[in-house]
């Protein structure tokens, strides 16, 4: 007998027996299985359970997990939590509020705040701190899906297992899933359900047999946390940007902060040959940040608890199985820089829950059902879904410049947001989970180009930053009357390579669109 744990009794007197508890505990049959009791397992299992639906939710270690990622929810996801009745799995794990971002460029800092007006639609239910403007939660990830764990196994239409899935249990007919093989305690075992959903993660072993594509993975972010650091910022989360990949810092704890650096893959600094990954932390990536950071960043580092995780692009796929889901990070995942991912899953989840209601399928066994609404989840989630995997990636290819024109356009990224205004307001709208206008993206990167090209022509010093020295050069310079005439007889040839940079952002977005415009 499989390892089953549910809320135990509010007293020891007897209640009558439930027979759909009976039928899963016993036969191990339900209307849905769910694969993984992360973010998105739970908030699934909970909320087909409150609609009346026989849930069994199967978990290979129900420990409480420690991981560097998933540490950060979006004030969009904060909202979609409060929608799902899960608020409170936000209490009482040293949450800490996120009231936006602070972006540093070679040390010159600009502040990005949540936006205080939100686009009509999303007023209603999104979480707001005392300004009026929304607010994102951070946390150690641990802790909160202890929390969603704690709820599922509070719903009395839920079963949760500790389990090892290992394989899906097909019909040999139609090849339609009709639940999954499981290993407990080295012993076979099965379950058995109208619909199976795989949530299990970014290292799905099911995705290969139901998935169009695959994981592409270009960098890691290695992982520290850091104790009592003096964050120049507070209640914010930081990307430093330089001349290496980013480095975010944001505070998980009363006294944790959690920092996470990019290393691209065949970094220089990062080799073998040069010392490792841990050396270029030291040596590269230290001497960068800010000095109230750089002393709890060298004691972690000497503390040595030093982890890594995969950064991966997986754009989504039609679910076009009979009797299978595949969701949350096993379905589609985006570079975790912009924090997007339990967002994403928590609203999918919400849409889940009307398409797939009783109301409109009152039986899950009807699987041409499931699967037309299996076809309008794809479509319906783009909104969201398309916008926070397109900005995340661009980001990212900024943000990591390699290029001169990559790092033109980052030079032109951190000057739009010194603009202000809707300049800040409409991206980390966007990024926030706020603004879920596709559109509104495209505008705003493209604005972000025709900036970089006018700095390219007009302002070729800025592209990149300048020593100490050379700005006095070119201080004085001005001060001698301004720029020479070398200056304006080598506009016209910058005006021509300009168009480079605009070449470089229709090569770094247009790919992203087409992925999310595939079925």
């Amino acid at each position: 007998m499989p390892l089953i744990l549910d809320s135990p009794p509010a007293s020891p007197t007897p209640t009558p027996s439930d027979p759909l508890e009976e039928r899963r505990r016993l036969h191990h049959e339900a209307d849905i299985v769910v694969i993984g009791a992360g973010v998105l397992g739970c908030a699934a299992a909970i909320t087909f359970a409150r609609q009346g639906r026989s849930v069994i939710l199967l978990e290979k270690s129900l420990a409480e997990p420690n991981r560097i990622v998933g540490e950060l929810l979006q004030p969009g996801g904060v909202s979609a939590l409060e929608k799902l009745g899960l608020r409170h799995c936000l209490e009482e794990i040293d949450a800490i509020r996120v009231l936006g971002y602070q972006v540093s460029w070679y040390g010159s800092p600009v502040g990005i705040p949540y936006p205080r007006e939100v686009v009509e639609g999303e007023k209603q239910g999104m979480a707001k701190g005392k300004g009026g403007r929304p607010e994102g939660r951070s946390f150690h990830h641990g802790r909160f899906i202890r929390r969603l764990r704690e709820s599922a196994m509070q719903e009395e239409n839920v079963t949760v297992v500790e389990t090892t899935a290992t394989e899906m249990v097909r019909c040999g007919y139609t090849g339609q899933v009709l639940g999954v093989e499981c290993q407990t305690d080295g012993q076979p075992d099965y379950y058995f359900a109208h619909l199976t959903i795989v949530a299990d993660g970014y290292a799905s072993k099911f995705r290969k047999a139901y998935h169009t594509s695959t994981p592409v993975s270009r960098s890691k972010f290695w992982g520290l946390e850091l104790h009592d650091a003096d964050l120049p910022a507070p209640l914010h989360g930081h990307v430093l940007l330089g001349a290496g990949a980013p480095v975010l810092l944001y505070q998980i704890g009363t006294h944790e902060t959690r920092a996470l650096i990019d290393v691209p893959e065949n970094t220089p600094t990062a080799s073998v040959a040069a010392g490792g990954v841990k050396s270029h932390l030291r040596n590269t990536v230290l001497p960068s940040l800010p000095p109230s950071v750089q002393p709890s960043f060298e004691a972690a580092l000497d503390e040595g608890k030093l982890r890594s995780m995969p950064n991966s692009f997986l754009p989504a796929a039609t679910n076009t199985h009979a009797g299978i889901l595949i969701l949350g990070d096993a379905m589609n995942m985006r570079h975790p820089l912009t924090g997007g991912g339990m967002t994403i899953a928590l609203n999918d989840v919400l849409l889940l829950r009307t398409l797939l209601s009783p109301d409109s399928i009152p039986t899950l066994s009807n699987s041409r059902a499931v699967l037309k609404a299996a076809k309008a989840f794809h479509w319906q989630r783009k909104n969201l879904t398309a916008v926070i995997n397109i900005l995340a990636q661009a980001l990212y290819s900024l943000f990591a410049a390699n290029d001169d024109q990559l790092r033109a356009l980052q030079r032109g990224c951190f000057r739009y947001f010194q603009r202000g205004g809707n300049c800040i307001d409409g991206p980390v709208g966007l990024l926030a989970g706020i603004i879920r206008q596709p559109a509104v993206l495209v505008y705003h990167f493209f604005s972000v180009a025709v900036l970089a090209m006018w700095l390219f022509v007009f302002e070729p010093e800025a592209v990149k930053p300048k020593s100490e020295k050379e700005e006095m050069k070119e201080v004085k310079k001005v001060e001698r009357g301004g720029r020479g005439v070398a200056f304006w007889m080598g506009v016209p040839w910058r005006l021509v390579m300009s168009w480079g940079v605009l070449w470089k952002a229709c090569v770094v977005l247009f790919p992203y669109i087409w992925s999310e415009l595939r079925s």
